[in-house]
């Protein structure tokens, strides 16, 4: 198989699925008829500046709608994808203290998390249980999950803003610390 060939298979593989595909993944399809890395990195070149890019997050490699375009392609798509302020709070304390109890969680934010809150988040896909804290009660640990880097567009969770970068925010007002998101 040519390089075109390959470069056309990852292509229409890329458009076919729903999800992001892990390079794995694409390997997998590929087979010995290319290597997916340099297949995919082909790819990102032949379609930058155009109406679609090819990006890599933690979820996977996906097309996107190009960044220029997106807030004229956001008329067409009236469905709301906004997560309120709370489940957004929520999400930041997770997302920066993972693994957390809802405890946790409440003591950050000053406010009980409600059930819809952390509803929501599953729903999403955006979190997910992570075991249980060894304690009395063993309440649910909850983290970020690979969904949650892809919505936001982040490789890693090292991409997260730094908590000192926010100033006076939800996690200064409380004393909720700046421990960077890796837990280091």
């Amino acid at each position: 198989m040519s390089g075109e060939e390959a470069e056309r298979l990852v292509e229409a593989l890329l458009f076919a699925s729903a999800e992001p595909l892990t390079e794995a993944r694409i390997q997998e399809v590929l087979g010995a008829r290319g290597e997916a890395r340099a297949v995919l990195a082909r790819l990102r070149t032949r379609y930058a500046g155009r109406g679609v890019v090819l990006e890599e997050s933690a979820a996977g490699w996906a097309f996107r709608t190009a960044p220029d375009l997106a807030p004229a392609l956001a008329r067409l798509d009236p469905r709301p994808r906004r997560l309120s302020r709370a489940a957004l709070e929520t999400l930041a304390v997770i997302a920066y203290k993972q693994p957390v109890t809802r405890a946790e969680i409440e003591a950050v934010r000053g406010v009980a998390v409600s059930r819809g809150v952390l509803d929501q988040l599953l729903e999403h896909g955006l979190v997910a249980p992570r075991g249980h804290r060894e304690v009395p009660g063993r309440p649910v640990l909850w983290g970020t999950t690979p969904k949650f880097l892809d919505f936001f567009g982040l490789a890693s969770l090292d991409d997260l803003p730094r908590l000192d970068e926010f100033g006076d925010g939800l996690f200064a007002a409380r004393g909720g610390g700046t421990e960077d998101p890796s837990g280091a």
